[in-house]
């Protein structure tokens, strides 16, 4: 009785590598599974104001990411600032520094800022919220990122509000350069004046406006 030829089979135990040799194809790309780690520890906080409640307490975290995906997988999880309602922030800042003047790494610095017309809502808001972010995880700020603490956005029914903090309002060249960096990324035209203004004059001010320590 003829028996048929045994077919060339693969074991079960040949493993991937060494079918991998023989087909030629990658079995998987670590790109796909290997985070791109950021620079910093970032944390994301909420603010909603409830009058009910101390300002402490309507401040909320929301999360803590430090690679590149996760902070992707975070921003388009959350509501666009242009959907907040007035009253609500949010705030990135470094892992260990609250958003808060009182914080030890914020208490002898300042804020550039920049506040938006009611028009610019629709049309500028979540872009520039959204540059700002990539700036500071990204470090786009060359040697003074480290100067750089978090950045703010507030909702407000008389004109949204952004700033970045930094940590020492005596470091000009820190700032300024930051200053000028922001602006540039966000595409503001030359000719539009944003200015800086330390932490502790916010605190004391007597009328609406803080006088600016630096402008750009």
């Amino acid at each position: 009785m003829a028996t048929a030829e045994p077919e060339s089979i693969t074991t079960d135990s040949q493993s991937e590598e060494e079918k991998n040799e023989t087909t030629g194809e990658l079995v998987s790309n670590p790109e796909d599974y290997i985070k791109h780690p950021l620079q910093n520890r970032w944390a994301l906080w909420f603010f909603k104001n409830d009058k009910t409640k101390t300002w402490q307490a309507n401040l909320r975290l929301i999360s803590k990411f430090d690679t590149v995906e996760d902070f992707w997988a975070l921003y388009n999880h959350i509501q666009l600032s242009s959907n907040l309602i007035s009253g609500c922030d949010y705030s990135l800042f470094k892992d260990g520094i609250e958003p808060m003047w009182e914080d030890e790494r914020n208490k002898r610095g300042g804020r550039w800022l920049i506040t938006l017309s009611k028009q610019q809502r629709r049309a500028d808001l979540d872009r520039f919220w959204l540059e700002t972010l990539l700036c500071l995880v990204g470090e786009a700020f060359d040697d003074h990122s480290d100067d750089v603490c978090g950045a703010v956005i507030n909702i407000r029914t008389k004109g949204d509000k952004l700033a970045i903090w930094t940590t020492d309002y005596d470091n000009k060249d820190a700032i300024t350069h930051i200053g000028r960096g922001w602006k540039e990324r966000l595409g503001m035209a030359p000719k539009m004046v944003i200015g800086y203004q330390s932490h502790a004059d916010t605190a004391t001010k007597s009328g609406s406006t803080t006088k600016n320590k630096f402008v750009v």
